[in-house]
């Protein structure tokens, strides 16, 4: 019900992100239907921010739309949820990292841009991942090693990524890191963010250069979910107190299993999917949207 004796009950909250919010912003979504009951700022150092308290029987896909044109993003949370969420679970390439790091080791053999279109054709879910990952990996055959290293330190973070899960982990979250790469690059990683949980594939290595395969079982769309449920498992969880981010049909599984699912400047392939959009460069806004009142426990 909408309204219980004449007052006007609230169906959701708004979440607004960016780097500053329009101030016909509002006026804009009011002609999509939305009634505005309560709103707050919810600023942080990176971006600005608003959530509110609102009436809405309309699309999230509408909202986000104009959002888009505005320049910021949105999130339409359910409320009446006090779902103490616990976990959040990321891939690696394009979403905690700028670049794909499989790309990157490629140009080192002066196969980039043949396997960029590869991985493309992946991520939009037009190639099966396994048979993809191996037929990437096996122009790797030959290289060095220590090409591993140079990748390594030439990875640049998602603006925003690092202090949004510094600032989530105070908070209480376990931050796991889930990739369809590889375990070497991701290593260094995992102990400059302090991450609780990390698996990715391995590079198979003998004499000292790369035999273009991968060890082990592949990280593919189904691990991940798999390991989003192991790791909650771990910490006592259940699944609608995990977040899941990713940007690609590889992460679809591990975006529809979790809680919250959250959609980083994704495939539309993947996008249908998730419950949130971030479509700016940047993941700071995580900490807005998980800090939404319906998501917290003293509501």
């Amino acid at each position: 019900a909408l309204s219980y004796h004449g007052y006007v009950i609230s169906t959701h909250l708004l979440i607004i992100v960016g780097p500053s919010i329009p101030d016909d912003l509002l006026a804009d979504f009011e002609k999509l239907g939305v009634v505005i009951l309560e709103q707050r700022p919810v600023p942080t150092d990176a971006l600005d921010g608003v959530e509110l308290v609102v009436r809405f029987e309309g699309s999230a896909a509408d909202l986000s739309a104009v959002a888009s044109e505005h320049g910021v993003d949105v999130a339409l949370l359910p409320v009446g949820s006090s779902v103490s969420r616990g976990l959040i679970c990321l891939d690696c390439d394009s979403t905690l990292i700028t670049g794909e790091v499989i790309e990157m080791l490629a140009a080192h053999a002066g196969k980039e841009a043949e396997v960029a279109e590869v991985t493309d054709r992946a991520m939009r879910g037009e190639l099966d991942f396994e048979e993809s990952l191996r037929e990437r990996v096996a122009v790797l055959k030959g290289l060095d090693e220590s090409v591993i290293a140079t990748v390594s330190q030439a990875i640049e973070l998602t603006p925003g990524v690092k202090d949004a899960l510094a600032t989530l982990k105070t908070q209480g979250y376990r931050v796991a890191v889930v990739s369809g790469g590889f375990i070497q690059v991701l290593e260094p990683l995992a102990r400059e963010l302090d991450l609780d949980y990390v698996r990715a594939n391995t590079l198979e290595i003998e004499d000292g250069r790369l035999t273009g395969r991968v060890t082990g079982k592949v990280v593919d769309r189904k691990a991940k979910e798999e390991f989003l449920r192991e790791f909650a498992a771990d910490l006592g969880l259940e699944m609608e107190q995990t977040v899941a981010v990713g940007d690609g049909a590889n992460d679809i599984d591990m975006i529809n299993a979790s809680g919250l699912g959250i959609a980083f400047n994704a495939k539309p392939a993947l996008r249908e999917h998730a419950d949130v959009a971030i479509n700016l460069p940047t993941l700071a806004g995580l900490v807005q949207i998980l800090g939404a009142s319906s998501l917290r426990d003293d509501k």
